[in-house]
């Protein structure tokens, strides 16, 4: 996110002196992408930050995937996924059960009642949803409070940590998007120099960045607290990722001050301002973030079109170029009876299968004014397989929800007041 931002101690000029109050000298980091050649910033460090006591295997969570072959459209159920002893021994980072994933992005469910361990993804950028609940996320660039509808997106190799808030009845609930590259705000809406346009559906004025710096003190902690640190990381693993747990002599938050346009930050899905038409808009006018051979684009409540004779629900489509990946937050599903899709439903359609809505659906849409759905989608360009979270909860029968004989499978697809998926 090339927008400058400068918090805590610095010096005024970078790569030069910068000393503590007893003389010695902080250590400067530079953070920076693509080689010196894209958005970095500047790192001051009670510690050197290259400084390992010890390394040991982690096992990180089952990362294999299953071809989806036959090509079948499914409905993977995550609610589904952990049962109440799972998620009061669950953490964000350990815990995450892979449902999709390819060479580019992997997409991952985790619900979690208990602190995650330190955690870098040297892989890629992440980007968290919170589907629910609230936590405190802690980095060496500062802290966050992150609640319901919150994107969190977390740079490559950002040492980080996931706090829930405890409450039982609404437990910590997030969708984890983690890409083989970087994730930033569509091309389309940037400026030459990285300003988010007018025509953008968010602006800098909408994103929040960490408070801080950070530091052990002000957590509890001593500062030469021996800390494990676990780094997800390029290997010969299942989709070529394996895990190794660093031992760190002191305790990470050690940044006095920073500097740049390279960090986490935070942006609600309710600050994203839709647009519409007088008919049917595409998925990318829905976009919100992207990454390479893949977009994230989110659907909220919003006016529908105003064509006197618009049909609100999406046309049929076939994706030629990607699979489509419907994750459902929130929204009256009611009127989908049959098929299945719920809050907390994912539904796959994989390029080369023509879908959209289900029988009756286009007819029962007309004349609807406004959708009322809150839904988080990804489309990748490169076929994605299953992971086991997605092979443990798909329902099986989604395919037949275009079939009209198919009893009571498949019965209209807007949700009262006008839910419905772009699938």
């Amino acid at each position: 996110m090339a927008y400058y931002r400068a918090v805590g101690n610095i010096p005024p000029k970078r790569h030069t002196q910068h000393r503590r109050d007893d003389g010695e000298l902080y250590y400067e980091e530079l953070m920076g992408e693509e080689g010196f050649s894209s958005d970095s910033s500047l790192l001051y460090h009670r510690n050197i930050p290259s400084t390992v006591s010890a390394s040991r295997v982690w096992d990180v969570p089952d990362q294999a995937t299953t071809p989806n072959h036959p090509l079948t459209p499914r409905h993977l159920k995550l609610h589904d996924l952990f049962d109440e002893a799972a998620v009061s021994a669950a953490d964000v980072v350990t815990g995450r059960r892979l449902v999709l994933g390819n060479g580019d992005v992997r997409l991952s469910y985790a619900v979690a009642g208990q602190p995650s361990p330190w955690y870098r993804n040297a892989i890629g950028d992440e980007c968290v949803y919170v589907e629910r609940g609230a936590a405190r996320v802690e980095t060496v660039f500062g802290a966050f409070d992150v609640g319901e509808g919150d994107y969190v997106v977390i740079p490559r190799a950002t040492t980080h940590r996931w706090l829930p808030v405890e409450d039982a009845s609404n437990p910590l609930r997030v969708y984890c998007i983690e890409a083989n590259s970087h994730i930033t705000p569509p091309k389309r809406y940037l400026s030459r120099y990285g300003q988010l346009l007018e025509h953008a559906p968010y602006c800098e004025r909408d994103l929040r960045g960490p408070s801080g710096p950070l530091l052990a003190e002000e957590v509890g902690a001593e500062a030469t607290e021996e800390t494990d640190v676990y780094i997800k990381h390029r290997g010969n693993g299942p989709g070529g990722v394996v895990g190794t747990i660093h031992t760190l002599p002191f305790h990470p938050l050690d940044v006095v001050g920073w500097d740049g346009c390279l960090y986490p930050y935070v942006l609600n899905i309710r600050d994203f301002e839709p647009i519409t038409g007088r008919v049917h808009q595409p998925p990318p006018v829905h976009q919100v973030f992207e990454g390479h051979n893949f977009v994230v684009c989110n659907f909220v409540p919003r006016k529908v079109d105003y064509h006197p004779l618009a049909i609100p629900v999406p046309y049929y489509h076939s994706n030629v170029d990607s699979d489509e990946i419907m994750f459902y937050v929130d929204g009256d599903y009611e009127a989908r009876k049959g098929s299945g899709i719920a809050r907390g439903s994912i539904s796959v359609h994989p390029g080369g299968h023509a879908h959209g809505p289900q029988p009756g659906a286009t007819e029962g849409s007309i004349g609807v004014e406004y959708f009322d759905e809150l839904a988080v989608m990804v489309d990748t360009f490169r076929p994605l397989e299953l992971g086991e979270g997605g092979l443990a909860v798909d329902d099986g029968i989604y395919a037949l929800s275009w079939s009209r004989g198919a009893g009571s499978v498949g019965r209209g697809h807007q949700g009262a007041g006008g839910a419905h998926s772009e699938g």
